[in-house]
């Protein structure tokens, strides 16, 4: 089936791009932590508005659990003008494609709802990755060299139904793209970040500290934090080790030891590309 699939993409080219945001209210360490607010916006309206910034985004899709628990979640999305699908909420794979399909995406790019500083740029240099590389998946943490709330990942959205149809494993159906990232058929990109460190710094909402992290970072940035660029942030960090410090007992040093590789791998990116 898979090899079904990839003939029919051979001549795959990036088209009607869905941004598919997962977007649920649990959180056994930091409850309800995409509803609470930085800098007097919630953090789910920081990531889903920082997507529609994109310029290769055709839709942002707030991929939300059914069920009364994630009402909340469901109705801010809509008010702020997202596209909204509803779907399972432990199996995520599923959730994800029902969005896809429920929006028509071709062409699908996975982001998480914790991830408030997530970056139109990066996002949208890794669209033109994909379509440039011919991959059939490409992500920026192949290996991780971006700070860790920068992770995004690309495909077509017929490889994510086949995920559907095929992943048995609970950790795919889970985490979404673990059966595509370990596909040995399916041809693999990453967009090499800058690393030098700044893949250390933990740009990720799952604990308090995180987000008193975001915080303190909106706080500094002032009114052009929403806007801020993967530059200004890193700039920010690097002149304020108070900040950084504030989250940092939480890095992820698995993420970073991992040494699972994309065949196809781009230059780094400098802070001045991605400004």
């Amino acid at each position: 089936m898979v090899n079904h699939v990839l003939a029919a993409l051979r001549d795959y080219r990036v088209m009607t791009l869905a941004v598919i945001v997962q977007a649920r209210r649990g959180s056994s360490r930091l409850p309800a932590k995409i509803l609470q607010e930085i800098g007097g916006k919630r953090a789910l309206l920081w990531c889903l508005d920082r997507c529609r910034a994109m310029r290769s985004a055709d839709v942002v899709v707030a991929a939300v659990p059914e069920g009364a628990a994630d009402d909340e979640i469901a109705q801010i999305a809509m008010d702020a003008g997202y596209f909204v699908t509803r779907g399972d909420e432990a199996d995520v794979l599923s959730r994800y494609a029902k969005a896809a399909r429920e929006c028509g995406a071709q062409t699908v790019m996975r982001v998480t709802s914790d991830c408030p500083f997530i970056d139109p740029v990066v996002c949208d240099r890794l669209v033109a990755l994909l379509a440039s590389s011919q991959a059939d998946y490409a992500c920026t943490n192949l290996p991780p060299r971006f700070p860790h709330g920068l992770d995004c990942e690309i495909f077509p959205a017929a490889l994510l139904f086949a995920a559907e149809r095929h992943a048995r494993d609970p950790y795919e159906r889970e985490h979404v793209t673990p059966w595509l990232r370990r596909h040995r058929r399916l041809s693999k990109a990453c967009l090499r970040g800058p690393g030098g460190g700044l893949e250390r710094l933990r740009w990720t909402l799952d604990h308090p500290a995180d987000l008193d992290f975001f915080r303190a970072c909106a706080e500094a940035l002032g009114p052009d934090a929403q806007n801020a660029s993967l530059a200004q942030i890193a700039a920010l960090c690097l002149r304020r080790p108070d900040i950084v410090a504030i989250n940092a007992a939480y890095i992820d040093e698995a993420r970073l030891a991992d040494p699972a590789r994309a065949p196809l791998q781009t230059a780094p990116l400098s802070l001045s590309d991605a400004a």
